[in-house]
């Protein structure tokens, strides 16, 4: 065991899988180390996995041999005593399926095993003591994830030091399946909420088109998010990754002293509660925003504006970016003039392109406001995104995501859409936000000027942002079919 070396990480064919050298200071009466810092390891690269527990394999006889066996948890292994040759699998679905690591550790070396990465090893010293951290609670439901591949699979070409057939295994080990039939593991699940809204049914549609495994759909009716009391109908520790597609988006009616505390409730407690959940079980979550936690001075908002809600939308939405932004592992998605699947603002300006060309309707014209400016956002542009950015490891934080394109009024968009349905753009009349409104007899929430946002940071990640006009025309064509 070498002493007084520095602490340095060794990265290795399997990604994720990473060996800890470790400082081990000894004199004459034994030796002392700092088996897990957290500080240290994470600037060389180890994740800030969370571990609820540690647990200690001892092995009494050299020649114990244990494995092979990917649990749904991440693990640090190190060595309290004795020494071990130790072998490990990748497990995981994809391209690096079945590639093999191995190395010896003894109390100067520690491993990081990431989910999903088959574990074994054997005793190389009479009294061998294995510790090792591990960031999930172990449950029936976590059991039955457990994945296995044969110790002596010819396949995996590993040189055991002691030859199995002199080793130390339990009949389980023995009967493990080979290689070619082993079960790779499954990811953690994934959650979405508010799933049957316009974002909710599009993640429907792209998880179905893509043949996505592990994904569960809720509402409201079957888990109310804001509710502290729903949160234990879940095992926690089974998924990596949240989306959060539900909100209280009625703009005017948050403003009543009706809708107010539901809309606080929606949109500021119940982002806070997932993202508690979230940090406690080192979850993803994606969290979508809206341009209404801005003022609408600027043109054009980046990510890092301040916030400065101008209605109680705003503000319920601004809360909960808020409390989003402190789980670690986060994106929101902040948006505007959001068009999807059921009632949205370009079909309701279909509907009425054809009442207005029907000469047996009364309505001969309609007006619609131009002096609130920026650019529609397709759910399904927005889907494709989140994904991006999940699929991508995009680095943590705030995006931006809107159609790419010109900057528009309400007005030029309905103007579009008339013509593009029925040739009559010109019963399309412009009219001022306070026009419109002038006769308005419940709360009217105020609406930004400006709710253009700046694309520059997703672009700059390499998503390509579809251009709104040709989105929208392409909408529109697909619903005249």
């Amino acid at each position: 065991m070498d002493f007084e070396k520095e602490l340095q990480v060794t990265t290795t064919n399997i990604p994720g899988l990473i060996v800890f050298d470790l400082p081990v200071h000894g004199d004459n009466r034994g030796w002392f180390k700092e088996n897990w810092q957290r500080q240290k390891m994470m600037q060389l690269g180890l994740p800030d996995f969370g571990p609820v527990q540690n647990n200690i394999s001892f092995n009494a006889k050299r020649g114990v041999t244990r494995g092979i066996h990917a649990e749904p948890w991440d693990k640090y292994i190190s060595i309290a005593t004795g020494e071990i040759f130790g072998a490990w699998v990748d497990l995981r679905p994809g391209e690096t399926f079945g590639e093999v690591f191995t190395t010896r550790l003894d109390p100067s070396k520690a491993i990081y095993v990431p989910r999903g990465v088959g574990n074994s090893f054997q005793a190389l010293e009479d009294g061998t003591a294995y510790t090792y951290l591990v960031n999930a609670h172990w449950s029936l439901e976590q059991k039955k994830t457990y994945t296995f591949v044969n110790l002596a699979d010819p396949d995996l070409h590993i040189e055991w030091p002691i030859s199995l057939d002199e080793a130390e295994l339990s009949d389980a080990d023995l009967h493990h399946p080979m290689l070619k039939d082993a079960k790779p593991m499954a990811p953690r699940r994934t959650l979405v909420t508010g799933a049957k809204g316009q974002l909710g049914n599009a993640i429907q549609d792209y998880v179905a088109k893509h043949q996505l495994q592990g994904f569960e759909f809720t509402d409201i009716d079957t888990f109310d998010f804001s509710n502290p009391e729903e949160y234990s109908k879940f095992d926690w520790s089974l998924y990596g990754t949240i989306i959060n597609a539900g909100a209280f988006t009625a703009v005017d009616k948050a403003e009543t002293e009706e809708g107010r505390p539901i809309a606080w409730k929606a949109n500021a407690q119940g982002p806070a509660l997932l993202a508690k959940v979230a940090t406690e079980h080192n979850i993803t979550l994606i969290h979508v925003s809206s341009d209404y936690v801005f003022d609408g001075r600027n043109e054009e908002h980046t990510e890092t504006e301040a916030y400065a809600p101008l209605g109680v939308y705003g503000q319920t939405k601004a809360a909960g970016d808020i409390a989003v932004s402190n789980t670690p592992r986060h994106y929101i998605m902040r948006s505007s003039w959001i068009i999807g699947q059921g009632h949205n603002f370009v079909k309701t300006m279909m509907a009425l392109s054809k009442k207005v060309a029907d000469p047996n309707e009364a309505l001969q014209e309609i007006t619609v406001v131009n002096d609130q400016l920026g650019r529609l956002t397709f759910t399904k542009d927005m889907v494709e995104a989140i994904f991006h950015l999940i699929d991508t490891h995009a680095p943590y934080g705030v995006y931006n995501l809107t159609g790419s394109g010109a900057i528009k009024s309400w007005a030029d968009i309905a103007t579009a859409v008339f013509e593009q349905t029925s040739g009559n753009g010109d019963k399309v009349k412009p009219i001022s936000t306070a026009q419109y409104f002038a006769n308005a007899t419940d709360p009217i929430s105020p609406r930004p000027v400006h709710s253009a946002l700046n694309l520059s940071k997703i672009q700059s990640t390499g998503f390509v942002v579809p251009d709104w006009e040709q989105a929208m025309s392409d909408y529109i064509a697909s619903e005249l079919q």
